[in-house]
């Protein structure tokens, strides 16, 4: 859980086990303001059992930690969100995120609200064309009220519930403000005498204040829904149902019901209902929305499979290996959610900001009321430029900043295969001016490749690959793998070699094409003349840090001839495609790259050539690792570390923002900032200008949220702002701020 948040709870006595815990998110509806969320969490807090409450305006739901059981502790908590004037209700994996209705009460309420506000808005616009029309008092009265009392019930309600806890927010705001709008036009048109045919009446600016808030409320709510479509996206990979596959027959489950073992068959077109291998078939896939990657992936016997991934035009056999809440869907659905759930330092200072905030508006507005009264010695314009301080004070714009930026932020990272852990990424993301790579598996592919195969005279390349091809067949050592891959890019189909066995410490023996053939170290090449080229290669490839396969026909095992070198194969773990380009995107931006690795000084020393890094520090241990990023530290600098292997967490969790690469290590992920869903580094690149983009566009909503009220209320208060353009002007900032927060897409 962030930092920051409220927190109570008792202390286990000393050696007493402290009582166990679970989280619990809520769904909370009538929340309006920065005020309620505050209020929101005092109530739960208050709940015994409970601590780390946190709350989100734009998501509407809360999560806290909860004494366990849950089910002790679920009714006090809807119990007290029903006392403070809210509705709660417990969010699960089958019952997830709720999104308002397209239109719902709010629109039909905006409607109906907008018709009755016209007319009294008419006289205004029709004016400056020369028109004088007005309404008489009659009917703006008539039109006024049900606007007041009717579609602002809601505002009373809410300021009722906020005084009774002792607190007071935008609801407060709004009803003090229309309220003595439209008492003042009462008063007045009570007042007036026989002669006093147009007395002079407020009641637009009271209906017209309603009518932009709950304009406001409605633009909110559209907008909210729009940045949750990440979330919405990802839960509909979700299928409801599974093929499973028992002895000879099939039949149809709900996806509650798979076990990890069970065997699910996936036809063309449907989603795969859990994370599983392929035991049968082969297809395509699109695991866009899980990973970014935008081109389908081949799958077939023994690939592996991610629930939620759209199968192509094949049939698919999977055992099942991971359901429900541990697939890895689930898994990201969680951190998207709990990084748009969390707040970053600055919106928990926001948030005691606006403990203070409206309290001190109605000081305000009553000095500002009181002000004008002894200055002008009227009433009338005292009470409409105190109600327009109240209305423009309003604290939407900054409960929204933060939680609408990062709703849209963290969804446009998930969709380009980038998960942010929690908001605290933000703030180590914009100081970061160091980043360190592991080699093996981050640099690299982290798997063995034929860089070089150099044939004897006499031997083509093809005849060598195949040889070497048929003594590797079955065989599960990497290098051999690289073989039997090399081959199969080349489209060779090899034959299996003959009496293939092991020579401990040195290779492979096989009988191919009726020649004993040894694949293996150079111990195989003793007493046998090697031909000066491959000698040349082989001693280049081991400064390189290369491994070095030979292909001999012993002396032994051919009467009469002698033995005979017939090739040579590099292998290397290749560089990935996109690194250097990776590593010089990062060094434009002003960034320090450096790598860490375990490996020998060739090997680092040609990924380091091939990339374009010059800062290198190799054979290092997982400690040294560690102490060299502190060292940077203590230095001064801010460091971010990428990484995949679980021999890289300790440097991860040291560093300032530590970065798994997808496709890593368990261990990896868990004690990274960002976690990478494909092993592309192009991520990284993006990640962090992604980052930090999203924390400047949060710093500017806050910015201009409080430049309204900070140039709004001086201007109400000087009277240059009416009550109905205050109004306009607060709804404004929220919608300002919501399409900022859009803006990122």
């Amino acid at each position: 859980m962030p930092e920051g948040k409220s927190q109570v709870g008792t202390a286990s006595a000393p050696g007493q086990a402290a009582p166990a815990e679970t989280p619990l998110r809520l769904a909370v509806t009538g929340m309006h303001c920065a005020a309620c969320v505050r209020r929101v969490e005092r109530l739960l807090t208050r709940v015994d059992g409970v601590r780390d409450v946190t709350v989100n305006l734009a998501l509407e739901q809360a999560d806290l930690t909860v004494r366990m059981p849950v089910r002790d502790r679920l009714p006090a908590l809807l119990d007290a969100l029903q006392a403070g004037g809210y509705q709660g209700e417990v969010l699960t994996e089958s019952h997830p995120q709720r999104t308002s209705p397209a239109i719902g009460r709010d629109g039909i309420a905006l409607v109906a609200c907008a018709l009755l506000t016209l007319p009294l808005l008419l006289p205004m616009a029709l004016r400056p064309l020369g028109v004088p029309w007005m309404p008489s008092p009659g009917w703006q009265l008539a039109l006024a009220v049900p606007v007041q009392f009717g579609f602002g019930a809601r505002f009373y309600r809410g300021a009722w519930r906020d005084l009774r806890s002792g607190s007071a927010g935008m609801d407060v705001l709004v009803v003090i403000g229309t309220s003595a709008a439209f008492l003042l036009s009462m008063v007045n048109l009570w007042l007036a005498g026989p002669a006093d045919a147009t007395p002079d009446l407020y009641f637009e600016s009271s209906a017209t204040v309603i009518t932009l808030v709950l304009l406001g409320k409605w633009l909110e709510g559209h907008a909210r829904r729009s940045t949750g479509a990440a979330i919405a996206a990802l839960q509909a990979l979700r299928p409801q149902r599974a093929h499973r596959v028992v002895g000879m027959q099939e039949e149809d489950c709900a996806i509650d019901q798979l076990l990890p073992g069970d065997l699910v068959r996936v036809r063309a077109g449907e989603q795969v209902p859990a994370d599983g291998a392929v035991l049968a078939g082969e297809s395509s896939l699109d695991v866009s929305l899980l990973t970014g990657e935008s081109q389908p992936v081949s799958c077939g016997p023994g690939s592996r499979l991610l629930a939620g991934s759209l199968n192509g035009d094949g049939v698919l056999l999977v055992n099942t290996l991971a359901v429900g809440s541990a697939t890895r869907l689930a898994q990201i659905i969680r951190l998207v959610e709990g990084a748009q759930a969390a707040k970053p330092r600055v919106q928990q200072q926001v948030d005691q900001v606006t403990a203070w905030f409206v309290p001190a508006v109605l000081v305000l507005s009553l000095l500002t009321g009181l002000g004008w009264w002894l200055w002008l010695g009227a009433a009338t314009p005292a009470v409409l430029r105190a109600v327009a301080v109240l209305v423009i004070a309003c604290p939407c714009a900054l409960g929204l900043a933060t939680p609408t930026a990062l709703l849209v932020g963290t969804g446009m990272a998930a969709r380009r295969g980038i998960l942010l852990r929690d908001a605290d990424v933000l703030e180590q993301a914009l100081q970061i001016d160091t980043v360190a790579f592991d080699k093996t598996g981050t640099l690299t592919a982290g798997r063995p490749a034929i860089t070089q195969m150099l044939p004897s005279p006499g031997l083509t390349r093809e005849n060598l690959l195949r040889k070497a091809a048929a003594l590797q067949q079955g065989s599960p050592h990497p290098l051999a793998q690289a073989v039997v891959q090399q081959a199969a890019l080349a489209g060779q189909l090899p034959p299996v070699a003959d009496g293939a066995h092991t020579l401990p410490g040195i290779g492979v023996q096989g009988t191919v094409d009726g020649d004993v053939l040894c694949l293996g170290s150079a111990r195989l090449c003793q007493g046998i003349a090697i031909p000066a080229d491959l000698q040349a290669a082989a001693g280049q490839a081991a400064q390189d840090g290369a491994s070095v396969a030979w292909l001999v026909m012993p002396a032994q095992q051919s009467p009469g001839r002698p033995g005979r070198v017939l090739g040579l194969f590099c292998f290397a773990d290749p560089v990935r495609p996109e690194a250097a380009a990776t590593v010089q995107g990062l060094q434009q931006l002003g960034l320090h790259v450096m790598m860490l690795t375990g490996d020998g000084a060739g090997a680092a020393g040609k990924v380091a050539r091939e990339t374009g890094i010059q800062d290198v520090q190799s054979g290092l241990l997982p400690d040294e690792k560690l102490s060299i990023i502190r060292g940077r530290q203590t230095a001064g600098h801010r460091v971010a570390m990428v990484g995949d292997g679980i021999n890289d967490a300790p440097a991860l969790v040291q560093a300032d923002l530590g970065i798994a690469m997808g496709g890593g290590s368990d261990i990896a992920t868990h004690a990274a900032g960002i976690t990478l869903l494909r092993p592309d580094l192009r991520l990284v690149a993006e990640a962090l200008p992604l980052a930090q983009r999203l924390r400047r566009r949060i710093r500017l909503n806050l910015a201009g949220a409080f430049c309204y009220n900070l140039v709004g209320i001086p201007l109400a208060a000087a009277g240059v702002l009416s009550p109905d353009l205050a109004g306009l002007a607060m709804a404004l900032s929220s919608v300002t701020v919501m399409s900022s927060a859009l803006l990122l897409r």
